[in-house]
């Protein structure tokens, strides 16, 4: 199959799944048993009959479902994610000031997730049933096993509070100014502006975090690691190359791991889409201004346009996300070029 047919066989997908998210986003937004104005009027308001019709009436509380989900389509056609109930700014603003921290911190962990991951996933298969074996199945177990909050606050404790070697809890030191905004993320924004004492702030304060995020991801990718390349390592061109007399090394490097790690793609994606999504409990112990804690506060005080804005975007991660690896497929697969 031609790239560029199997590139547009896959964008065209997109279009239809992110009108179905919205009209679910929409249904979740208004079926939550409880009423926006009371966690957003105070009790004196509430009493007052004009005071909430004039609350209904501006937020569209008044007008049936079908009209306030077309109109809701209707301005993001335009680009109008409509207004937070909870800030009085517009969604989008909103989603564009906390979007960048959640990235530069997904990204990070999915970093230390994949090396670790893939590395032990490949000690463990090419040393199969030997006690580094058993070493790195242990870790990878107690990687998925052991609560993330828990981890969190044990690094924390150890690293920040005893050792110094880390920062501690937000995107840099209290007293520290954050680099010009360039792009939103603290680390590049400080490159580009040749500043590497902010730097190594930004980097202090990410290493935790980023180590507790991935250190969950890469339990996965190790598990499914092993697995697939232990499949590939029995299958007969494998035997051929060692035949062949070619190192277990170039075997296992050149050939077995290309096809083994198909399946390693998909968990990659997905876990990154996850972070992405917005790792709420390690935003909120580390007090990391991002997506997730935003959701949270918006789903905490009924802020439906806050709450349907962050659940399309969220959507669009996780489907832009699939898109990449499907594309990945693509190069990785020979199956599909030859379908």
């Amino acid at each position: 199959m031609p790239f560029y047919l199997y590139f547009f066989r896959r964008l065209v997908f997109i279009i239809p799944t992110l009108l179905g998210i919205t009209l679910f986003s929409f249904v979740i937004a208004n079926a939550i048993p409880t009423d926006p104005m009371v966690a957003n009027l105070p009790q004196s308001a509430l009493n007052n009959e004009a005071t909430v019709a004039a609350f209904r009436h501006h937020w569209g509380l008044d007008r049936p479902p079908v009209e306030r989900y077309l109109t809701y389509v209707a301005n993001l056609l335009r680009g109008d994610m409509g207004v937070s109930i909870k800030s009085q700014k517009p969604v989008l603003d909103d989603l564009k000031q906390f979007l960048p921290a959640t990235v530069e911190l997904a990204t990070y962990g999915i970093v230390v997730g994949v090396i670790m991951g893939v590395t032990f996933g490949i000690v463990s298969a090419v040393w199969r049933n030997k006690l580094i074996d058993y070493v790195v199945r242990m870790v990878s177990l107690l990687g998925v096993s052991f609560p993330v909050f828990l981890l969190a606050l044990v690094g924390l404790s150890i690293f920040y509070v005893q050792l110094h070697w880390v920062g501690g809890t937000g995107r840099m030191a209290i007293t520290a100014q954050p680099p010009p905004t360039i792009t939103g993320f603290f680390t590049l924004d400080s490159i580009l502006a040749g500043r590497m004492d902010k730097l190594g702030n930004a980097i202090s304060h990410l290493i935790l975090p980023s180590v507790v995020l991935g250190s969950y991801v890469s339990g996965m990718i190790a598990r499914v690691m092993r697995s697939s390349l232990l499949e590939v390592m029995g299958f007969d061109y494998i035997r051929t190359a060692r035949a062949k007399g070619l190192s277990e090394r170039v075997v296992i490097l050149r050939h077995a791991l290309s096809n083994a790690m198909i399946p390693v793609v998909t968990v990659i994606g997905l876990s990154y889409g996850n972070l992405l999504s917005g790792a709420v409990l390690t935003e909120s112990i580390f007090a990391w201004p991002g997506l997730g804690r935003y959701m949270f506060r918006a789903s905490s005080t009924q802020d439906f346009p806050a709450i349907m804005g962050g659940s399309l975007l969220i959507a669009f991660i996780y489907i832009m996300v699939n898109f990449v690896v499907d594309i990945l497929y693509y190069f990785l697969d020979p199956r599909i070029r030859l379908g």
